[in-house]
């Protein structure tokens, strides 16, 4: 099983396992990001954008339109919040809302807001950056809306029918009956299954690794989309005359980026391929898929050995951060049910106290995940520096 399937340039070759190139893209040189052609249509949809997406990139798009958000201009509200107010950017308060009316369970929606406090922190501290001259060439400004494209896509708020993303982290796991995505991966699941070399126990941690894979996939192939309108943004916007150096490093930052996301992708493949033969060996390092991950990435990465080994001890603290937000995962959803069941059955005093009870527990679930997030998001920096380093 090789790479995940992914958009062919038009009239490239392409050899049995690979294809040389990205759509409508010219890499840098050396730049070989050894992809598989996908399906026709793949990403169709993605030019479609790219007039839209122009208006964003000069700050005029309509907050309402969710799939090429603008950070130029962004429309604050008042410093003074209103009681209930969840964040301070216009455009995310309209994406909580719109998430809240399309009745996502409290888990996802728990995700949901830990992922846009996130893109709000990110988005308030680049406007810090832009009034200070230290994002000139836009890369920050790409980076900020490739992820919020990202989280569009995941909780099915971009306008597409078909949610685009699993979660290897949500109460869901076991519901293996949604399938992989990939007859290749499903091969694989179902070898691991017949192989009699795993407990359940072991075959839901498998399950997961599965899963997170199928998720990291997801999210390339939105960056990728992402990468392929704005190509063709700086096509209809930027003048022969402009295009500049600017250009190339914005661009050359964006493949940066996609070639970090598939080499993690194909090293959880080789895992994962590793793991359905084999077997998982009596001294399992870690048993998260997100920590795993990391590990593999932090093992391949410029760290001295002293590094290496203090970043070993922080991914355990954060497997253990990583454990209690999944606790309190479980613990609100079955608040959820048990709050429905008293809102059908139970008197208005004791549907007062369930309310009160569950958005309590809701509130410290949504604080979790924003911790996760943000150490994840560290743990991720710290090893791409790292990276960066060796070149």
């Amino acid at each position: 099983m090789s790479s995940p399937r992914l958009p062919q340039a038009r009239g490239s070759s392409v050899q049995p396992e690979l294809a040389s190139t990205l759509p409508g893209l010219r890499p840098h040189p050396g730049l070989n990001l050894n992809l598989e052609p996908a399906p026709r249509g793949a990403v169709a949809s993605a030019l479609s954008g790219a007039r839209s997406s122009a208006a964003a990139l000069r700050g005029g798009m309509n907050p309402s339109t969710p799939t090429t958000p603008s950070l130029k201009n962004e429309p604050e509200s008042p410093a003074k919040s209103e009681p209930g107010e969840e964040f301070r950017m216009e455009k995310l308060k309209q994406l909580w809302e719109k998430a809240r009316r399309l009745h996502l369970s409290p888990v996802k929606l728990a995700e949901l807001h830990a992922d846009l406090k996130i893109q709000e922190r990110d988005e308030l501290n680049w406007k810090k950056l832009k009034i200070e001259g230290l994002d000139e060439d836009g890369e920050k400004e790409a980076k900020l809306i490739r992820n919020l494209n990202v989280i569009l896509a995941r909780y099915g708020l971009d306008g597409r029918k078909e949610a685009q993303m699993v979660h290897s982290n949500s109460l869901s796991d076991s519901a293996q009956d949604d399938g992989l995505g990939d007859p290749r991966l499903e091969k694989l699941w179902h070898k691991a299954k017949t192989s009699g070399k795993f407990s359940s126990e072991e075959l839901d941690k498998l399950w997961k690794e599965f899963l997170h894979h199928k998720e990291k996939v997801a999210e390339y192939n939105v960056l990728l989309e992402t990468l392929s309108r704005t190509e063709e943004v700086y096509d209809n916007v930027i003048s022969p005359s402009d295009r500049s150096q600017v250009k190339d490093d914005v661009l050359h930052s964006k493949h940066s980026e996609l070639k970090d996301r598939l080499r993690s992708i194909n090293q959880g493949l080789d895992r994962l391929r590793k793991v359905s033969h084999q077997g998982y060996g009596p001294t399992a390092e870690f048993e998260e898929p997100r920590v795993i991950d990391l590990w593999d990435l932090a093992q391949s990465a410029n760290f001295t050995e002293k590094e290496l080994e203090s970043f070993r001890e922080e991914l355990k603290h954060f497997e253990a951060k990583i454990e209690k937000h999944s606790h309190y995962q479980k613990q609100l959803e079955v608040s959820h049910q048990k709050l429905k069941h008293v809102e059908s059955f139970g008197d208005s005093e004791h549907v007062s106290r369930s309310r009160e009870r569950h958005a309590l527990l809701q509130g410290k679930t949504q604080e979790l995940g924003y911790k996760v997030k943000k150490h994840l998001q560290d743990l991720s920096s710290r090893i791409s520096r790292a990276r960066h380093n060796e070149l």
